[in-house]
């Protein structure tokens, strides 16, 4: 059996026995399966559009209040949502392309990828995870992660 697999069923056994899953504890599961420190899960308000925080580890204080609410289209977790698509980036401190948000860098990661959450073809939130060494995650990796936040996302959806 694969990692990637491993923690998929892992996941699903865990959103399976719980009506009120332990959003924090998964996404501990789920960073550590990865070896990354910091990571992020976002529901789409569908009343504002906004991406909201569920669930996150790392991030640091002086910038939870970015983190909270996000605008769809901005930051890696927004650009992941609108594009529908995960977004990576190889390290978050020499980055250039725009696609994380300059206040980044005050996370002291490096590789990091955000995957948007859809669950029967509507798009839910975001999960992101990131590590502190620069890093780019194979694709085996990514398809897991898209994966997972399809599990979550059909979880947030029956909760709604």
């Amino acid at each position: 059996m694969s990692a990637g697999s491993k923690i998929v069923d892992s996941i699903q056994a865990r959103l399976n026995a719980s009506k009120t899953p332990e959003w924090d504890e998964i996404l501990s599961e789920i960073l550590a399966s990865f070896e990354c420190v910091t990571g992020t899960v976002h529901r789409l308000d569908p009343t504002s559009g906004l991406l909201e925080l569920v669930a996150q580890r790392g991030i640091p204080e002086a910038i939870m209040s970015r983190v909270q609410r996000i605008p769809v289209g901005k930051g890696m977790a927004g650009l992941a949502a609108e594009r529908r698509e995960p977004v990576q980036v190889c390290n978050l401190q020499t980055d250039e392309s725009g696609q994380a948000k300059p206040a980044a860098k005050m996370t002291e990661m490096a590789g990091s990828v955000a995957a948007p959450m859809i669950a029967n073809g509507e798009l839910v939130g975001t999960i992101g995870i990131a590590r502190p060494d620069a890093f780019e995650f194979s694709q085996a990796q990514i398809d897991t992660l898209l994966k997972l936040g399809e599990l979550i996302g059909g979880k947030l959806q029956e909760l709604r």
